[in-house]
């Protein structure tokens, strides 16, 4: 490869795998799928969530244990910007996420809809892009009644509907293509 178009064309690999890490954050806080959320940060990554400051380990966790159940979620990205140091990077990105009521909180009876952005510490390990520290910023919140818990029923003929892992149709997908013993870069996380 020519030493001219390495460089830029690794910060275009390194921004691409720093998405990936994002998108699987997503996945897996609104799949509830360990693994992917887990891959999303180093073991050792700290995260400032709301009312929460600690590890991201214990994040994970407590997340994993309060949302098993919840409602709905749908969490989304947008609006990337990653500025590259060598094997540190800083991302913003923006976010929006739809949150039915948790079973057993105060605010069963609502939906909330939070925007606001990840700021993000991100390390290259090895060949691997991870969070070392995330700080969530609020810039918005909206909370409305919810007129009624969002069934698999409640979506008529839109179906089939997503939910948590295993029983959500992209764990069906990779299953069936680790099956067919399918190979390539795409991450089965």
């Amino acid at each position: 490869m020519n030493a001219a178009v390495q460089p830029p064309l690794q910060a275009v690999l390194d921004r691409e795998a720093i998405r990936e890490c994002l998108y699987r954050y997503c996945r897996g806080i609104d799949r509830l799928d360990e693994e992917a959320l887990r891959s999303a940060y180093w073991p050792d990554a700290t995260d400032s969530h709301g009312e929460y400051r600690g590890s991201a380990t214990r994040f994970v966790e407590r997340a994993l244990d309060k949302l098993q159940n919840a409602g709905r979620m749908v969490h989304m990205i947008g609006n990337v910007l990653i500025e590259l140091r060598g094997d540190v990077a800083a991302a913003e990105s923006y976010f929006l996420a739809f949150q039915e009521g948790l079973a057993g909180d105060d605010r069963s009876a609502e939906e909330t809809l939070l925007c606001g952005r990840y700021v993000d510490r991100f390390e290259r390990r090895g060949d691997e892009w991870r969070i070392a520290s995330r700080t969530v910023v609020y810039d918005w919140q909206r909370r409305a009644p919810l007129p009624a818990r969002l069934s698999a029923g409640a979506f008529g003929a839109r179906q089939p509907t997503g939910g948590h892992r295993p029983n959500d149709p992209i764990y069906e997908l990779l299953g069936a293509l680790e099956a067919q013993g399918a190979t390539g870069a795409a991450c089965t996380r």
